[in-house]
């Protein structure tokens, strides 16, 4: 099996548990999903150029950077046929801890079976995405501690509305949180008084590392 890798470096991770460690990134073309406020919209499009890679040479990849911690990201990486092959390979390797970003619309119970999973960061498309009705509701019956549920803001309603959907699906109790705002879009502030005065325990603010460090629009970090 041959999978589009569109890009493929080492950084620090920018987002979520482990926000700040050293990690290596895979990401995949292709994405089934249009948000307003995607940064990766360069890696969706049909005539992207791409490399394609057999699970052993990302798994080669992965080893030859020394790096413990490995995102699998895109676009919608889920969506690259065959890719339960490479987590597979993957979780051989105890060594390495796996992640991979999803975007909520794509069914993740077909993973269960997979003997060391993978950890899901999984969106949750809010208003400003225009993207909320092809969000997969019964995802969140399936998230463990080991998993993390992103909702990116963009205004004050969607901090809302994610507020809404933790309590509805209790997340809290189930797995990690993160309220993520739009680059420079909405009030950091607003959201932490939001947060303050709805008593939103267990839940993370978490700001883009890597967007702080680098210019905004800068790839391969």
């Amino acid at each position: 099996m041959k999978f589009k890798v569109v890009e493929k470096f080492t950084s620090i991770n920018g987002e979520g548990p482990l926000a700040g460690q050293l990690v290596v990134f895979i990401r995949f073309a292709g994405c089934n999903l249009n948000c307003s406020y995607c940064d990766t919209k360069w890696a969706n499009k049909d005539n992207v150029c791409y490399d394609f890679m057999t699970s052993n040479d990302i798994y080669k990849y992965i080893k030859s950077t020394e790096i413990r911690n490995v995102t699998l990201t895109g676009g919608e990486p889920l969506l690259q046929e065959g890719i339960i092959e490479l987590l597979e390979l993957l979780s051989k390797d105890r060594s390495l801890h796996v992640e991979i970003e999803t975007n909520g619309s794509i069914p993740l119970n077909e993973f269960g079976h997979i003997e060391n999973p993978p950890s899901f960061t999984m969106d949750y498309k809010l208003p400003c995405s225009n993207m909320e009705d092809k969000m997969d509701l019964n995802n969140f019956h399936g998230l463990s501690p080991r998993d993390t549920v992103k909702f990116v803001c963009g205004t004050m309603e969607d901090v809302q509305k994610s507020k809404l959907i933790i309590d509805t699906y209790e997340l809290s109790d189930k797995t990690n949180v993160y309220i993520s705002p739009v680059f420079g879009q909405i009030d950091l502030e607003k959201i932490v008084g939001f947060m303050v005065y709805n008593k939103m325990n267990g839940i993370n603010l978490q700001i883009q590392l890597h967007k702080i460090i680098w210019d905004q629009n800068k790839r391969g970090v």
